[in-house]
């Protein structure tokens, strides 16, 4: 079988493509996760759904689920807040409206492990940081 000549350019995109698809060949979650991660978004309050950090499942290891989070030891929640609403005041902890945002994003984050933790299988819940959505969404990053 003769195979058709392609140019420089064409080359280009299917390799690009190829890329493309390999990457999401690794990086798409296996079938527990999903499941997980269909959980979160059909049994999620309008709150969760509406939250602008999406809580879900990276990974399932074992019978701990690894689930994202927009904040931890190194990255503070007033980072991740301060970013997302720019009009609150995060550097006064005393200031209602970031403590109102402080615990709505602790609501959430805790129905979304709570809804995971239901799940069979699941029996406990470890938190990775996201870095890469906080890095899409322009949040500063911890240096480490």
């Amino acid at each position: 079988m003769k195979f058709p000549k392609l140019k420089s350019w064409q080359w280009i995109l299917l390799v690009v493509i190829a890329l493309v698809a390999l990457d999401w060949a690794i990086r798409r979650p296996d079938g527990q996760t999903r499941a997980l991660n269909a959980a979160i978004e059909s049994e999620g309050s309008a709150q969760l759904q509406a939250y602008p950090y999406p809580f879900r499942v990276f990974r399932v290891e074992g019978d701990v689920a690894v689930m994202g989070t927009p904040r931890n030891f190194d990255m503070p929640a007033f980072r991740f807040l301060g970013t997302m609403y720019p009009d609150v005041n995060v550097k006064d902890s005393n200031n209602p409206a970031y403590i109102a945002l402080q615990n709505a994003l602790g609501k959430v984050q805790d129905e979304a492990r709570d809804i995971v933790l239901r799940q069979p299988g699941i029996k406990s819940v470890r938190w990775e940081l996201d870095r890469e959505w906080l890095r899409r969404h322009h949040v500063p990053m911890p240096e480490n």
